[in-house]
């Protein structure tokens, strides 16, 4: 079974969803456990794709398919989850802010965490901060995640920030932020707990937030 399991990350890797698929779907049928396929196959295939990333190895559109490939397998693997009680990594909702219509690296941070077991609310584009406050209020995340690819948008972050403690739930949610124009300074200046600069180093600062 280890090997199989190998065979899937390395499926993962390539982008081949099809072939992943069945990977998957062969795996659970011969009796591999929903978390052993989620733990050991996927989320370690995803690891290795942000790693290789980082490295230069990989690149964007490499990275996309591979994401677009784990989102493909977690269709067979969810609901697999759901039934025997296995749990992820957390909870990560995530959006682009007011007057941002930029969507391709939010969507790529939602997928690279989806892929690092984390259970994902893509809230999407151009939302002002009483979306951001009544997506805490509903689905309870562990993480909440802004992008911004505009300087112009970039206070939009804070504003939110400053919603979630007039609502009274800020020590509820750490807060992640990310794009272009943004900077640790900047995260560290609005009150965010956290800042990444790129998809996979955002999956490395969400598992240092829950550990923390």
């Amino acid at each position: 079974m280890e090997e199989k399991l190998g065979s899937i990350s390395q499926t993962l890797i390539e982008g081949k969803a099809d072939e992943l698929q069945k990977q998957v779907q062969e795996a659970l049928d011969g009796g591999a456990t929903p978390e052993d396929v989620m733990n050991q196959a996927l989320v370690a295939g995803m690891d290795a794709v942000g790693q290789q990333w980082k490295a230069g190895d990989m690149f964007i559109p490499e990275v996309i398919r591979s994401a677009k490939a784990m989102s493909g397998a977690m269709d067979i693997i969810r609901p697999k989850l759901s039934e025997s009680g296995g749990a992820g990594s957390g909870t990560f909702v995530i959006g682009t802010v007011l007057r941002d219509l930029h969507d391709i690296g939010k969507d790529l941070v939602a997928m690279m965490m989806e892929g690092a077991g984390f259970k994902v609310v893509n809230l999407g584009i151009d939302l002002d901060a009483e979306v951001f406050v009544d997506a805490v209020k509903e689905h309870k995340p562990d993480i909440l995640g802004m992008s911004a690819l505009l300087t112009t948008t970039m206070p939009q972050m804070g504003e939110v920030i400053n919603a979630l403690k007039e609502a009274g739930i800020r020590d509820q949610v750490k807060v992640m932020v990310g794009g272009a124009p943004v900077s640790e300074e900047y995260a560290e200046e609005i009150g965010a707990d956290s800042y990444a600069p790129n998809a996979a180093t955002a999956v490395d600062k969400a598992k240092e937030l829950l550990q923390a």
